[in-house]
């Protein structure tokens, strides 16, 4: 397969999945020997294009990529973009502004390339006229990060079913390993040898599902069950949650360590992961995160969690915002250690073969590549 040049367009104002999935895949198009540049939004050095630079993205753009119809900004991001397409193959969208932006760019030029739209949210897709022209003529492919997000698109009929497929974001399989030691981890959190840790990272919003952990550890306190735990990252819930700790008479047991510079040592302190949100409309890196580090998982059906995991031989699955399901599942995965390493284990296999960034930047280059030979044919 000869090297591929890339251009992807991702408007994001602030750092959310679909800025990681583009920054994921540009990163790992680049390891795979490929030429990939990543366009993102100008003004957001802070919020989006350091946590970039961070991923090891190196090729990096910028354009105005104003929200709404703005006519000065978006005629002089279209100057660029057709100064750009004759020197890229595929132009890979992510959102309705690049996407548009794109599809006019096209339009107008003598070097129209093959344009992808990757979907990252549930949210119906209108059929109406300017979304008819925009899918059935001017894109070429829509990837998904889910299969629900899949049959949305299939529903809507604006492509026909073999114009979308599913292809949800990689972990850093490099990064994210067993081989990660949390022993310094632990040591700073206190912990003693054989002592068990359960571990969250998530952003501390009520959707996050942090009460339920709560009200699930609380029922495993009045059993005589008390692990330690440890919630990582920050947000607005912060408050409650803790109030509800303590309530509940748990404050010895649970610690909060905000944001993690480091994760997957964080990640490897933890005998067993959580990923328990009340609801999910797309792909969470972070289980893929927790899968590609060994750690047994408990997880929430919800989003791509069901879609991916088989319950008992990838994770532990149980209802979302059920706390009494998921105190009989920690206390499950607290008390067998084999279950442990086998989870943990078959987590990590999982990831090698369907979810690493490897294999995410192979399918992809496997999809641009079939675009664009009839180009060259």
């Amino acid at each position: 397969m000869r090297s591929l040049r890339v251009l992807h367009l991702m408007s994001c104002g602030g750092w959310s999945s679909d800025a990681y999935w583009a920054a994921r895949a540009v990163h790992e198009l680049a390891r795979a020997g490929h030429d990939p540049i990543l366009c993102c939004q100008a003004g957001t050095e802070a919020r989006v294009l350091a946590p970039i630079r961070e991923l090891g993205v190196e090729r990096i753009e910028t354009l105005r990529l104003a929200s709404g119809v703005t006519p000065g900004a978006d005629l002089m991001d279209l100057a660029c973009l057709l100064r750009w397409l004759p020197q890229v193959d595929v132009v890979h969208v992510h959102r309705g502004k690049e996407h548009w932006l794109a599809a006019l760019a096209n339009r107008i030029s003598h070097s129209a390339r093959p344009l992808v739209r990757t979907r990252h949210i549930v949210q119906v897709v209108r059929p109406h006229s300017g979304n008819r022209w925009l899918y059935r003529n001017a894109t070429d492919l829509v990837t998904t990060v889910t299969d629900a997000i899949n049959r949305q698109y299939v529903a809507s009929g604006l492509l026909a079913p073999e114009r979308v497929v599913t292809l949800a974001g990689g972990v850093d399989a490099v990064r994210f390993h067993p081989g990660v030691n949390g022993r310094s981890v632990r040591a700073k959190l206190g912990l003693k040898d054989g002592e068990l840790l359960l571990g969250m990272v998530s952003g501390l919003r009520v959707m996050k599902g942090h009460s339920v952990v709560v009200e699930a550890l609380a029922r495993l306190a009045r059993e005589g069950i008390r692990p330690h735990v440890l919630f990582v990252g920050k947000g607005r819930h912060e408050a409650p949650v803790r109030e509800a700790i303590l309530r509940a008479g748990l404050e010895a047991q649970f610690r909060f360590a905000g944001f993690a510079s480091d994760l997957p040592y964080t990640m490897a302190a933890m005998d067993v992961a959580l990923y328990v949100p009340l609801e999910s409309d797309g792909m969470s890196r972070v289980v893929f995160e927790y899968l590609a580090m060994a750690r047994p998982l408990i997880a929430s059906r919800v989003g791509i969690v069901p879609e991916a995991l088989t319950d008992g031989r990838d994770a532990l699955l149980v209802p979302a915002g059920d706390p009494g399901a998921l105190a009989p599942a920690i206390r499950r995965l607290l008390e067998d250690e084999p279950l442990r390493r086998t989870l943990g284990s078959q987590g990590r296999q999982l990831v090698e073969e369907r979810y690493s960034g490897a294999r995410v930047a192979e399918r992809l280059a496997s999809l641009y590549t079939r675009l664009v030979q009839p180009l060259k044919s």
